[in-house]
């Protein structure tokens, strides 16, 4: 079928436009040299991840446990959870999915390192531990090397867990006010990061990975010698974040189809797409700022002004005048990754025609 003949609110993608962003970050890393492991909490689909490993990918990150048993259940089994684990069950969990996976999790403190060694002592194969390094977001990871190098020799001598490397996530950058601060921030994020390998290394300890990561570092700034590993996971769709960030939108796959439901006076228009079908997600300043709730495909950057439970409103003359009730529109939503889960499925559409329905079988799965 025509796309615009289906049901709203409906999340697509533009296959050919998606392929094109998956292909130019896969050049990127082949380019450096470094392996593409991309960050599939984007769209926890594993259609689009087993996409992603076809055309480039070593293997793919997660977010959470439960993610990482979906892609295992469709057959993704190179797993990298770029998070701190905890809680019994959740160990029990992770001890299941690495008897039938290449997997690794991340760590950043004594107490995680212990609870796993406990969970895995009597496995045959021990859980694999990456050190995650703080760079500049200010969230999880290791505050210097010395801390780095405390907890790696830890692991060194702990049943149950080794120490496959060192991994950060510059999402700093996301708030960078130019290009330039952005690639800056890029390469102060990743000389921290080699700097904390590299200690682990002069304690006489092997580091095997340093893996980094975030689509706008990646988009404007240069991989440095000594990484191993990029994680980015919004470039595989480029919403309205990124397309802020690169100033150009038609590189961007993801949109939600949504109906004019009301017209009700000479500016405003109404559609059936509020926040259950876009996230109230916002990004106030930097490159990647996001005013509004969302851009409409093809009325020249003009972005909903307010969003209820099951209303989108538009502000403006133009496109009041320009669209009629039972019109459909597409909005590019702020930000992919929680659009993503609040959808059963993504149709996939391709010279306007609706040529596979995917679904996102990851969505919900943040235990």
């Amino acid at each position: 079928m025509h796309y615009l003949e289906l049901d709203t609110p409906a999340l697509l993608v533009n296959k050919p436009i998606m392929l094109a962003n998956i292909d130019q970050m896969a050049a990127k890393a082949a380019r450096a040299g470094v392996k593409l492991r991309p960050h599939t909490k984007t769209h926890r689909t594993p259609a689009i991840a087993k996409i992603q490993v076809s055309r480039g990918a070593a293997g793919i990150t997660v977010a959470k446990t439960g993610e990482a048993e979906v892609m295992l259940a469709q057959g993704l089994d190179d797993i990298f959870i770029a998070n701190q684990i905890v809680g019994d069950k959740k160990l029990l969990r992770l001890r299941e999915i690495n008897r039938k996976a290449r997997l690794a999790v991340g760590v950043d403190a004594e107490a995680q390192v212990m609870a796993l060694a406990s969970a895995f002592r009597n496995e045959p194969k021990p859980s694999d531990v990456l050190i995650e390094i703080e760079t500049g977001e200010e969230r999880t990871g290791v505050q210097n090397p010395a801390e780095a190098v405390s907890l790696a020799r830890l692991i060194a001598r702990t049943p149950g867990v080794r120490l496959r490397g060192v991994f950060s996530h510059e999402g700093h950058t996301y708030s960078a006010v130019s290009p330039e601060q952005c690639s800056s921030q890029f390469a102060d994020s990743q000389a921290t990061t080699l700097a904390a390998a590299e200690a682990i290394r002069q304690a006489g300890l092997p580091v095997e990975e340093v893996s980094i990561g975030a689509t706008p570092s990646l988009l404007h700034g240069e991989i440095l010698p000594g990484i191993t590993e990029i994680r980015p996971g919004t470039y595989v769709f480029m919403d309205a974040a990124q397309g802020q960030c690169i100033g150009d939108f038609s590189r961007c796959a993801l949109t939600v189809l949504a109906t004019v439901i009301s017209l009700p006076s000479p500016e405003r228009v109404v559609v059936d797409a509020g926040v259950k079908a876009l996230t109230s997600f916002t990004r106030p300043q930097g490159i990647c700022n996001t005013p509004g709730y969302g851009m409409l495909k093809g009325f020249n950057g003009v972005r909903l002004k307010k969003l209820y439970d099951e209303h989108g409103i538009i502000i403006d003359p133009f496109v009041r005048e320009n669209v009629r009730i039972g019109d459909k529109i597409e909005i590019i939503p702020n930000h992919a990754c929680p659009t993503c889960n609040l959808y059963d499925q993504i149709y996939v559409v391709e010279n306007e025609k609706v040529v596979d329905v995917w679904p996102v079988l990851g969505r919900g799965k943040s235990q």
